[in-house]
């Protein structure tokens, strides 16, 4: 979004103008008033003579409480506490929990188990083990029946005051006194508990402490061996249920394989399979030695064609070939050595030589011979396959029509498993449970840590405490009734009119002004003597109403301009919620011209102006923090919400910095930046968009549900103005508002609250 308007110039204010301390404080009048007491007011020197007359209803009976309480609580039989403490730390043996829990870390106690421990400890069956060891219903203290009951009682009990200990059974007056004795709570983020008893032997008390401690982990030891032998007795039926089943089970699971022939071979697999498995090896050992066979005997008859050497290793390993080669050797070497002395024509080297050509003869004979009989040999594994993949076959349909009956008989295998391992489980957690039964002494959840000691000094009655507060109420309520009867007699108070003088001197460079207020008149009553005249004089307006003055010099008696934007601002409410600070005038302008608005709003609501131009250091000079983070960090994700929040000097605003200097601008652009604002949106009344010129900016952030507020330079052409305020209005902003010039440095100043003085 760009404005291409027409710009005179520049507005040369400085930065520092935005950031003026505020004005000396003005003294304020001086008021001396002395006014008598109206009809209505409080007369406190006559209810004080009223109190120091009475003083006698006041003392004697305070005295007389004082006395009283003091030789009542000296009467009161005394009581004694004993303290026990109880840490509810879970002390079981690891060898003593169940398999599946010994590798497992036990869960310490929540603040909720702690309490029901506690409830434990007040339980009506341990009282009455307690009260059944100590024999507390034999002593007076517990039974009220056996130490008598006073008339004064049994008539309170037949108008329905008090409980009839007749009207009660023996074990229910025990409790109730028991109980009345007995104290037990949890000590704040820890796992003790504390039991406290009381009573008028101090050795009982310690006794009967100490007795609940013991019986509260006896009590848990024998929960614990009830639970394990209830576990034991349902588990002895479950198991022999179980073995039944089981034996069921493997019963149908046999009769079923018998029936089916299904029967089980080595390796836990049947009889077809294992046959399969046999045939297939042996039809794929008959496939190898056919052919094995076969290319041994083409190889030699290939040689035997070629007239090569027969070199093949079932030829040489014959035992003839090997004695014709001897003998075949011998010849070459006796041909040798005669063709060295006679002629190739000599008899003997003619004979020499036929009989090499007569071993070679019988060599390739031979050599023929062992193809021939490899030829069989394949000839013979080829009868042997054939004959194997018949078998193999027929093996195959009868597999396949036994299919469906495997299927059934390892659904009854699976069954019948299951059936044994429940049974096996039962049996294990079985001997755990009847072993834990069969322990003495269990451990129970927690261990005495404290136990009770003989007190010598009494707990009940507090002589002291009893005796000052009985006293101090009785004074206090004797006061009151006699302060309450004077005031019911002050029915006529005198009537005298308001004296005021009133001393203003205002400094000699300051003008005050009289400001108008609302009309709200000050009615006097009619002054019943006469009433010296003030001072000063006090100006006629006065009169009517209130006299007003601002703590800022030259403060005009008219709303500006930008006072009455702010007003409708804060009356548009929802409307208003998101406002964009705009214009062609200079940054510094712009920028105080969104102090001064958000100021002037922020006296009734909650504003924050997020600085989006970047312009000028406005902005960090009103800050309370000038090195604060800005947008740019908050895009990073290098500082928070509560980093980037600063205030305002002068006034509740809060402020929000584009970022440190030098940051880059184009983090602006980023998605994010909407989400921040919609955050502000949903905890700040309004937001105020200091958007400068607004030259690098999205145009969806600044307009989306907002209005805007023009900042034009004072030299600006009204065609111009009205120009720019429809194309705001078209790019998507829901109202626009053109301002005739930007704020004066000194409108920034927030002027704070106004002063009536009458």
């Amino acid at each position: 979004m760009r404005f291409a308007f027409w710009r005179a110039g520049k507005v040369r204010e400085l930065v520092q103008r935005a950031a003026l301390k505020p004005a000396p404080a003005i003294d304020r009048p001086a008021a001396k008033a002395v006014a008598a007491p109206i009809a209505g007011d409080l007369d406190l020197r006559v209810l004080g003579q009223a109190l120091a007359r009475k003083k006698r209803w006041i003392i004697v009976p305070t005295m007389l409480a004082a006395v009283l309480s003091i030789a009542a609580v000296n009467l009161i039989t005394p009581r004694y506490k004993s303290e026990a403490r109880i840490l509810i730390d879970g002390r079981e043996n690891v060898f003593l929990r169940p398999n599946g829990e010994r590798t497992e870390e036990r869960n310490a106690f929540d603040a909720e188990a702690v309490t029901s421990q506690v409830q434990l400890l007040l339980s009506r069956d341990l009282a009455r083990e307690i009260i059944k060891k100590n024999k507390l219903a034999e002593l007076p203290e517990f039974d009220p029946v056996l130490r008598g009951i006073s008339p004064l009682k049994s008539l309170l009990a037949l108008f329905g005051i008090g409980r009839d200990p007749f009207s009660l059974t023996p074990e229910e007056r025990v409790l109730d006194a028991y109980f009345d004795r007995y104290t037990a709570y949890a000590v704040d983020k820890s796992r003790v508990v504390v039991i406290e008893f009381q009573s008028q032997d101090p050795d009982l008390a310690a006794r009967v402490a100490n007795s609940i401690a013991d019986g509260y982990l006896v009590l848990q030891q024998n929960a614990r061996q009830e639970q394990a032998k209830a576990a034991s007795q349902w588990l002895s039926g479950e198991i022999d249920n179980l073995r039944k089943k089981v034996s069921d089970a493997e019963s149908r699971t046999e009769d079923f394989r018998s029936k089916s022939s299904l029967f089980v071979g080595t390796n836990n697999t049947t009889l077809s399979n294992q046959q399969l498995g046999e045939l297939n090896t042996q039809l794929n050992n008959a496939r190898a030695l056919k052919s094995d066979a076969e290319s041994k005997a083409r190889l030699i008859r290939e040689m035997l064609q070629s007239g090569r050497p027969i070199e093949a290793s079932e030829v040489l390993n014959s035992e003839l070939i090997r004695r014709l080669s001897e003998q075949r050797v011998t010849l070459r070497g006796q041909l040798a050595e005669q063709s060295s002395t006679l002629l190739p024509g000599h008899p003997r080297i003619k004979e020499l030589k036929a009989q090499l050509a007569d071993l070679d003869g019988q060599i390739r004979d031979e050599a023929s011979k062992i193809s021939r009989s490899l030829e069989n040999d394949a000839r013979i594994a080829s009868g042997r396959v054939d004959s194997l993949s018949a078998n193999l076959d027929q093996l195959k349909k009868q597999a396949t029509s036994t299919n469906g009956q495997d299927v059934q008989l390892r659904a009854l295998e699976r069954e019948a498993k299951a059936q044994r391992d429940l049974l096996e489980s039962y049996l294990a957690k079985y001997r755990e449970a009847n072993t834990r039964e069969n322990i003495d002494a269990a451990p129970a959840d927690g261990r005495i840590i404290s136990r009770a000691s003989v007190s010598n000094a009494p707990a009940y009655p507090k002589k002291l405490p009893i005796a000052l507060i009985a006293t101090l109420a009785t004074l206090m309520l004797s006061a009151g009734t006699i302060a309450t009867g004077e005031l019911l007699r002050m029915t006529a108070p005198r009537l005298v009119a308001p004296r005021v003088e009133a001393v203003f001197t205002p400094p000699p460079s300051v003008v005050v002004e009289p400001v108008a207020v609302a009309e709200t008149h000050v009615a006097f009553p009619e002054p019943a003597v006469a009433v010296p005249e003030p001072a000063v004089e006090i100006p006629e307006p006065a009169k009517e109403s209130a006299e007003a003055w601002s703590d800022h010099p030259n403060q005009p008696t008219e709303f500006s301009e930008i006072e009455q934007l702010a007003e409708e601002l804060r009356d548009a409410g929802e409307a208003a919620r998101k406002v964009t600070i705009l214009g062609t005038a200079s940054g510094d302008s712009i920028t105080l011209t969104a102090l001064t608005l958000a100021r002037l709003m922020a006296r009734s609501a909650r504003v924050v102006v997020v600085d989006l131009s970047a312009a000028s250091l406005t902005m960090a000079a009103v800050s309370v923090d000038p090195t604060a983070p800005g947008l740019a960090e908050l895009m990073l994700g290098e500082a928070s919400f509560s980093q980037v929040i600063t205030r305002d000097r002068l006034s509740r605003v809060h402020l929000v910095s584009s970022g440190r200097p030098g940051s880059d601008r184009t983090l602006l652009q980023s998605p994010r930046l909407s989400l921040a604002i919609d955050a502000l949106l949903r905890v700040y009344d309004h937001v105020l968009l200091d958007a400068g010129t607004a030259s690098d900016l999205p145009a969806e952030l600044l307009t989306a549900q907002a209005r805007a507020v023009v900042v034009p330079e004072a030299s600006m052409p009204a065609d111009a103005r009205t120009l720019m305020c429809d194309q705001l209005t078209a790019v998507g902003f829901s109202d626009v508002k053109m301002l005739s010039k930007p704020a004066l440095p000194s409108d920034a100043i927030d002027p704070g609250p106004r002063v009536v003085a009458a």
